[in-house]
């Protein structure tokens, strides 16, 4: 079945009328929570039901769930996890569990998500950290160097799969390099292209089952001096898809980020016309999820066929005991002399 190019949050913790006439209209791919969504388990689970309920499909659920900074699902209720920084130290120290470690955590992470009808989790980020660079990466970057991102970041996609959870690299091509906060201004990287290939843009190449992207909403001078990736076809063309061999579903960061000019509609037809598959809005916003829509396009050729396979990855949860996760997870810090982390 076709469906629109698009994945919109909503206003709160149950859907208005309002809300349910335009997301059956606009037959969006699939939504995504934020913590004015969020109270309890129960009323988390009865909102998934009732947004597949609205558009009649078994659309997926997204959230922004790392660990650390970025927790929609909070304590007391849900887990305190660590950042991904945590696990670059573990790998310093032995790699071998920090691998193990990374994948028990995103385990944790999805059966929390899976129980409460969320299937897909915004994560693992995979921007390097660089020194003296803004912090909106920061300690949710697993390292400073590629390969640790890349083999950490596979982990945490393995373990939220082996939950029935799909998750999302970001931000390709790279976000880790930028000077400033892209959801206030709009970050140039001019670092040269042999650098990036060999830093920034290593840590998302080779990655298995990776089946869903989010762009950055940053500039390389060096690439494309005019437009940022997620408005750039030669990124998302030469860098992307043909230097970095990512052939998985590719999702826009938010439309509504200041570091995006320009109306929304346009914002979203750009992003299209640059070879975005799908376009992310988030704040809940009526009249802003109607200009979306409005540059929203059905679902064909490519952009369907990447939609169907992320969604036919889906699975059922293994099976998996949450409080002999956590004290694997922090017997594995202990195993390497640092201190636990639940």
């Amino acid at each position: 079945m076709s469906v629109t190019s698009a994945i919109y949050g909503l206003e709160g913790e149950t859907l208005s009328p309002d809300e349910k006439a335009f997301f059956r209209d606009a037959d969006p791919w699939g939504f995504i929570l934020f913590a004015r969504n969020i109270d309890r388990p129960k009323q988390v689970r009865a909102l998934t039901d009732a947004l597949r309920d609205c558009v009649g499909r078994d659309v997926p659920v997204f959230i922004d769930q790392e660990g650390g900074r970025v927790q929609r699902f909070k304590p007391p209720t849900w887990r305190k996890a660590p950042p991904a920084e945590l696990f670059g130290k573990l790998y310093d120290r032995e790699p071998e569990l920090a691998i193990e470690a990374v994948k028990l955590n995103h385990q944790l992470l999805g059966a929390e998500l899976i129980a409460t009808g969320v299937d897909a989790d915004c994560a693992p980020c995979m921007d390097i950290r660089v020194p003296g660079a803004h912090d909106v990466i920061g300690d949710r970057a697993f390292h400073k160097t590629p390969e640790p991102v890349r083999v950490l970041g596979q982990a945490a996609l393995d373990g939220l799969l082996d939950q029935g959870v799909l998750g999302v690299i970001k931000h390709i091509p790279g976000h880790g390099r930028a000077g400033v906060d892209s959801h206030l201004e709009l970050p140039v990287v001019d670092t040269d292209e042999e650098t990036l290939a060999e830093s920034d843009f290593a840590a998302f190449v080779g990655i298995e089952g990776a089946l869903m992207a989010m762009t950055a909403h940053v500039i390389y001078a060096a690439i494309d001096p005019d437009d940022c990736a997620t408005h750039s076809s030669e990124v998302i063309t030469r860098i992307i898809r043909q230097h970095m061999g990512f052939d998985g579903l590719l999702m826009s960061d938010d439309l509504s980020m200041e570091a995006l000019s320009g109306a929304l509609q346009q914002r979203g037809e750009r992003a299209l016309a640059a070879g975005c598959d799908m376009l992310l809005h988030c704040n809940g916003k009526m009249d802003e999820m109607v200009a979306v829509a409005h540059a929203a396009v059905r679902m064909d050729g490519p952009a369907q066929a990447r939609g169907d396979a992320a969604l036919a990855a889906r699975k059922s949860p293994s099976s998996f005991d949450p409080v002999d996760g956590v004290a694997r997870l922090d017997a594995l810090f202990a195993e390497a002399g640092l201190e636990p982390v639940s």
